[in-house]
């Protein structure tokens, strides 16, 4: 009977020692830890990890947290709890980890951002029209003769263009371009009720056009060769070569148009800008040439032909798409 206590009281003794280093061990493997990190999924079945400082977390407990609004995945948490180095699961990804209180960081925006707050994409426009002054004239002349014969009209039609090409050259400067643009003899011809056609002579027309960039001689131009012979203007257009400045300041201004209505827009749902998500040219539109009307030419001693130039308008559209954060719901 005395052996019988003697071991009893060896085997408490024994479970006791046991209890005590379970508990030592435990104290030793848990680890009071307060996280604060991004939640993440993981490769576990319904695993979640909270990633801080480039460290994973193993959520252990993760059904208790996975009801509320702000646990989604990239939100950012602070997690007090403790790590159980003991435990083992399949993949091991990271530290298992049992939380005993969760929150949402504020500067996550206190929850899923998709429910607090709205992003929306917003389409807009932005037209500009600048205005510029030309830097070329175009310019076309005919000389127009009548004869009752061909090379009668021919003839008198070359020695008269022959003249207004000299005489254009001249007033325009060397710098000017000079190109014949069209030539035509054509018969003339009287119709009559039940007969047929007659001709009664031919015209021929010769046609020069200058193209300049000193616009302040086109009205001496059009005086001296309506002087030297030419009695026909076909047409002045006046047209911008070197319109990359104005162009881009159009594309400019149009761009800036399009991302202030965007702005507008998210101010007025409370919200602001995030980002611009696509920018697209829809087109600029070159500048549009100014005509002036065909005028018959005589010779004359009056003053000089006043011209009027004007100002081009070179158009631009862009259209842009912005994601909008419209603020709380």
């Amino acid at each position: 009977m005395g052996r019988k206590i003697i071991m009893m009281r060896k085997l408490i003794s024994i479970l006791s020692t046991v209890a005590l280093l379970a508990l030592l061990a435990t104290q030793v493997f848990a680890k009071e830890l307060t996280l604060r990190g991004r939640l993440q999924r993981t490769v576990e079945a319904g695993g979640w990890v909270i990633v801080a400082d480039n460290q994973k977390y193993l959520i252990l407990n993760v059904s208790r947290f996975q009801s509320e609004k702000w646990f989604a995945e990239g939100n950012e948490v602070e997690a007090a709890g403790e790590t159980k180095s003991g435990v083992v699961t399949i993949y091991m990804e990271g530290t298992p980890f049992e939380v005993r209180a969760m929150r949402p960081l504020a500067e996550s925006g206190g929850g899923n951002q998709n429910e607090l707050r709205g992003l929306t994409k917003v389409m807009v426009t932005g037209d500009s029209i600048v205005q510029a002054q030309p830097d070329t004239a175009m310019l076309t002349v005919s000389v127009v003769t009548q004869a009752r014969r061909a090379l009668d009209a021919q003839q008198e039609n070359a020695n008269r263009s022959d003249a207004v090409v000299r005489a254009l050259k001249n007033a325009a400067g060397p710098g000017a371009e000079v190109k014949t643009s069209g030539y035509s003899l054509q018969p003339q011809r009287v119709y009559k009720e039940g007969q047929p056609p007659t001709i009664t002579g031919y015209e021929a027309r010769n046609s020069v056009t200058v193209i300049m960039s000193d616009l302040t001689k086109v009205g001496s131009v059009i005086d001296a060769t309506a002087q030297a012979g030419a009695n026909d203007v076909a047409g002045i257009s006046f047209t911008l070569r070197k319109d990359r400045p104005a162009r881009d300041q159009a594309l400019a201004e149009a761009t800036r148009e399009a991302v202030s209505k965007a702005q507008v827009i998210a101010t007025a749902l409370g919200g602001r800008v995030v980002r611009i998500v696509e920018v697209q040219e829809e087109g600029v539109a070159r500048p549009i040439p100014l005509y002036e009307g065909t005028m018959q030419v005589m010779k004359t001693t009056a003053a000089p032909t006043p011209i009027e130039i004007g100002t081009l308008d070179i158009t631009s559209r862009v259209q842009l798409i912005a994601e909008v954060e419209v603020g709380a719901r």
